[in-house]
């Protein structure tokens, strides 16, 4: 699990740092140039390939797809300004609940 977290705060430091690059020569920085609403398109791709990966059956490419959509999610937070811990404060906040109940409790 730590190397788990190592390497997320590594992926998570470089998104940061591409934010500036030159958009011609990182890829990372052509995403932000695009904007979140494209980076958003991105992680809807990358979702639709997740699910296409499960339902051929194929776990090597669930993990593979699965890694796409972990980035392009990450730069989607970097873009708006949040982190991995933002969304780990989420999902410890609703540790205990019970899913049936915290969704009933969402307003539309």
């Amino acid at each position: 699990m730590q190397e788990t977290m190592e390497t997320l705060a590594k992926l998570e430091a470089l998104l940061a740092e591409r934010k500036n690059a030159d958009p011609d020569t990182s890829y990372v920085a052509k995403l932000y140039a695009k904007g979140a609403k494209k980076i958003a398109q991105k992680v809807g791709e990358e979702a639709v390939e997740t699910a296409m990966a499960v339902a051929s059956d194929d776990n090597r490419e669930l993990v593979k797809e699965s890694a796409d959509l972990l980035f392009h999610l990450m730069v989607l937070l970097e873009a708006r300004g949040l982190t991995l811990a933002d969304v780990v404060a989420e999902l410890a906040r609703r540790e205990g609940l019970s899913g049936l109940a915290e969704k009933a409790n969402r307003p539309d």
